[in-house]
């Protein structure tokens, strides 16, 4: 299910005006492009003007193209050379987004930096990030957690997130037992009654949407119904795949009725929250989990924030994707407008010297 949004018209794309086409060049892995690179998207994107050219990382990003904008989801200081190289070379190029904004989510501290730095919503509703500390192997781990407040049961994390395998190895930990069997070092996040549902908001430049989805249901992941063993913990690398492993234990058919009954959080805060996390980070391509604290319907928290998500996933991604392409070829010509008129300014006052 998805909220409306009132995300700005759809840009008219060149083709509407001319026979010029514009190209956006995208970096994408192989899982990735298989992903989001769909027939529907590409088909739609050609229908408005716009060609979608596959970049091969293998070779000098300069010597490709040319591209009206580039689109990435690559890592490395090779790749990232690559990038400065082509804005030196083309700084008309827009490329969507710059490495050093995209590197502050590859850590799950700086990732909700951000959110606690943002101000207040005008409304009835608050937000925050849920109580949390990093663990390293030179603490007592009962004795830091104990510390700054943090209360069992609680969610274990890699410090990373660049999006490996690895950084999706997760644990929810029920005790001191639980405890002892983690890695450090390890973020260590208050579980946060939510009643089993999460809301992912997805962030198009000025587009936004907003679904839920099934989560980590208070009663049944919890352990307090569905078995979460006499570990301690329970690992799983998503969330959605600790969900799928319940299924057929009594709580499948509950989740679903909590997530089609769940209401869903206001759209002008939804859009405020968006807004100030695009704002703050620099980033155009991103989502971001929200979950509602049970206890107070009122209060929100930002779980998580992710560069470039899985945006297939999302109700008619072909046409908010192709909205925002055409948005940055509006924004474009308008640079290449203004420079121009800049141009014929300076000229005009050289000879009139």
């Amino acid at each position: 299910m998805s909220s409306p949004s009132p995300s700005p018209s759809p840009s008219p794309c060149s083709s509407s005006r001319s026979s010029q086409r514009y190209r956006i060049g995208y970096a994408l892995s192989p899982k990735k492009v298989q992903s989001f690179i769909q027939n529907s998207l590409v088909n739609e994107a050609k229908q408005r003007g716009i060609d979608l050219i596959k970049i091969d990382p293998t070779k000098p990003l300069t010597q490709q193209g040319p591209f009206d904008c580039v689109i990435h989801k690559l890592y490395g200081s090779d790749w990232n050379n690559q990038l400065l190289q082509l804005s030196l070379r083309h700084p008309n190029v827009v490329v969507i987004d710059s490495p050093e904004s995209i590197e502050r989510l590859h850590n799950r501290i700086s990732m909700l930096d951000v959110v606690t730095g943002l101000k207040s919503p005008q409304g009835n509703q608050k937000f925050g990030v849920p109580n949390q500390r990093v663990l390293d192997e030179s603490e007592n781990l009962m004795d830091s957690i104990e510390e700054v407040g943090l209360k069992f049961p609680l969610i274990a994390k890699p410090v990373t997130a660049d999006g490996s395998a690895m950084s999706h190895e997760m644990s929810l930990v029920f005790n001191e037992d639980g405890l002892k069997k983690l890695k450090t070092p390890i973020v260590m996040q208050e579980f946060v009654y939510h009643g089993g549902v999460v809301f992912k908001v997805y962030v198009v430049g000025e587009h936004v949407k907003c679904v839920k989805r099934r989560s980590l249901q208070d009663k049944c992941e919890v352990g307090l119904n569905c078995g979460a063993g006499d570990k301690g913990l329970m690992s799983f690398s998503q969330i959605s795949n600790l969900v799928a492993k319940n299924e057929g234990k009594g709580c499948t058919s509950e989740m679903d009725k909590l997530v089609e009954e769940a209401e869903m959080p206001p759209l002008e805060f939804v859009m405020e929250l968006a807004k100030g996390l695009r704002e703050a980070m620099g980033l155009r391509l991103f989502n971001f989990d929200l979950i509602r604290d049970s206890r107070d319907g009122n209060r929100y928290f930002v779980i998580d924030i992710n560069y470039f998500p899985g945006y297939a996933k999302m109700p008619d991604y072909e046409s908010v994707l192709v909205d925002f392409f055409c948005d940055l070829v509006e924004e474009k010509r308008r640079k290449e407008n203004q420079e121009v008129r800049w141009g014929e300014i300076e000229e005009k006052n050289r000879l009139c010297e």
